[in-house]
């Protein structure tokens, strides 16, 4: 990864950057706040599994340019390097994720049921 790319400090500081990854079109961003074998849960009840299968998931996502705007985050409950992570979203859908504190002290997610995906 970019180092110069901001990296989530905190459990919480994933939702801020996947909404402005996700408005600049940036795909690479976007994989990189995942764990390299995350499971993101799709609308038809599948998962794409890994930076591979992500990575294709927003690539058809971002094709049209669609615009995101951040929810409310909901408290984030830790235990120990893990971390579960919700936001509201302006129509009132949630997101639920699961974050994984990293051995340099990042946080990346693991396992993501989001809201937004059509």
């Amino acid at each position: 990864m970019n180092p110069d790319v901001e990296r989530a400090a905190s459990p919480e500081d994933l939702s801020r950057l996947i909404v402005a990854r996700l408005n600049a079109g940036d795909v690479e961003g976007v994989v990189a706040l995942y764990e390299p074998d995350a499971v993101l849960a799709l609308p038809d009840g599948g998962v794409a599994n890994g930076s591979e299968e992500i990575r294709r998931v927003f690539q058809r996502l971002l094709e049209e340019r669609p615009a995101f705007e951040a929810g409310t985050q909901n408290p984030t409950l830790c235990a120990g390097e893990l971390a579960l992570t919700s936001t509201r979203l302006p129509d009132g859908t949630v997101t639920v994720e699961v974050a994984r504190q990293q051995e340099d002290g990042t946080w990346l997610w693991s396992i993501d049921q989001p809201a937004f995906i059509q």
